[in-house]
């Protein structure tokens, strides 16, 4: 089980580090152990149960009747309510809640009915993304454990597999064409992913390569295919001494293509070779695919 500081709360909630004390003190919602030097420390419980108690007075619910309220009512009054469109917070809270409790059926639950609400494109923009910022900070503080992000994981690549099949077909010989991969031991996928489902559903033909894939077989590939542009998603692989050398490599086997480069690797100092382009941030890649979009019908 994690253990998590008031600051870690804060972050995670969205509730002010103020609120949660006055929350704890006057009404009971939190009882943290302390340390030898008299330092809070929270459990996964006392997550969860902050990010419900935040859920319902974001609805309006006031906090002397969240307070009162059993874990069971507590958990009912959050399922009741959720069916506003827009309250990206609150949908983000409640998938951590689920998460924490490893609750696959919840979790399923609030993705499709965040996706029903919102469309695809936009539940992943607007809850899923926080959502996994929100992972990303309870990494850092080793309060979440392989089994839940692997969870979280399959679920949103299902989501997401869901809705590109969903898409109607595309011919290749009347749209720009795509190349996807990530790098030869690469898995990190969701991002990639995304960027297919962006592509399809604006008209593109793309050739889905997935994870792992040896940077030499793209020569034969684009050889026969003959995209456009080739977009790949640096996240732990190459290492960082070599991703220079990695993108000059794409850069020879894929030539008179475009060369897109996104995630956190692709973010480092290094040159770009002539027709490369870095992507800083997921609306960058939307933007981009909207721009070829317009000059395309023009």
């Amino acid at each position: 089980m994690g253990y998590f500081s008031i600051s870690d709360l804060e972050q995670l909630s969205g509730v002010k580090a103020h609120t949660i004390r006055v929350w704890e003190q006057r009404y009971g919602i939190l009882t943290p152990a302390r340390t030898a030097t008299n330092i809070r420390t929270y459990c996964e419980d006392d997550l969860r149960r902050l990010l419900n108690v935040a859920t319902l007075c974001d609805r309006g619910y006031r906090i002397s009747k969240v307070a009162s309220l059993s874990e069971a009512d507590l958990s009912t009054a959050v399922l009741a309510g959720n069916d506003a469109a827009h309250n990206y917070c609150q949908r983000v809270n409640g998938l951590l809640a689920a998460m924490l409790a490893m609750d696959e059926c919840q979790l399923v639950h609030l993705l499709d009915q965040a996706i029903q609400q919102l469309g695809l494109e936009e539940a992943i923009l607007r809850v899923a993304y926080p959502f996994l910022q929100r992972i990303g900070i309870m990494w850092q503080a080793g309060t979440v454990n392989p089994a839940q992000e692997h969870l979280i994981t399959n679920l949103l690549r299902q989501k997401m597999l869901a809705g590109t099949d969903a898409l109607p077909p595309v011919s290749p010989a009347s749209a720009r064409r795509w190349v996807l991969f990530l790098p030869e031991r690469e898995m990190h996928e969701l991002a990639l992913l995304f960027m297919n489902y962006v592509l399809r559903a604006r008209r593109h033909h793309v050739l889905y390569l997935g994870q792992n894939l040896p940077a030499t077989e793209l020569k034969a590939v684009c050889a026969s295919y003959q995209p456009h542009a080739v977009l790949t998603v640096m996240t732990a692989v190459p290492e960082r001494d070599e991703v220079g050398h990695f993108v000059q490599q794409l850069r020879t086997y894929c030539p008179g293509t475009e060369l897109y480069l996104y995630g956190p690797l692709a973010q480092l100092d290094f040159p770009l070779p002539p027709e490369t382009t870095r992507l800083s941030l997921i609306t960058d890649f939307i933007a981009l695919v909207e721009a070829g979009v317009e000059s395309a019908e023009a």
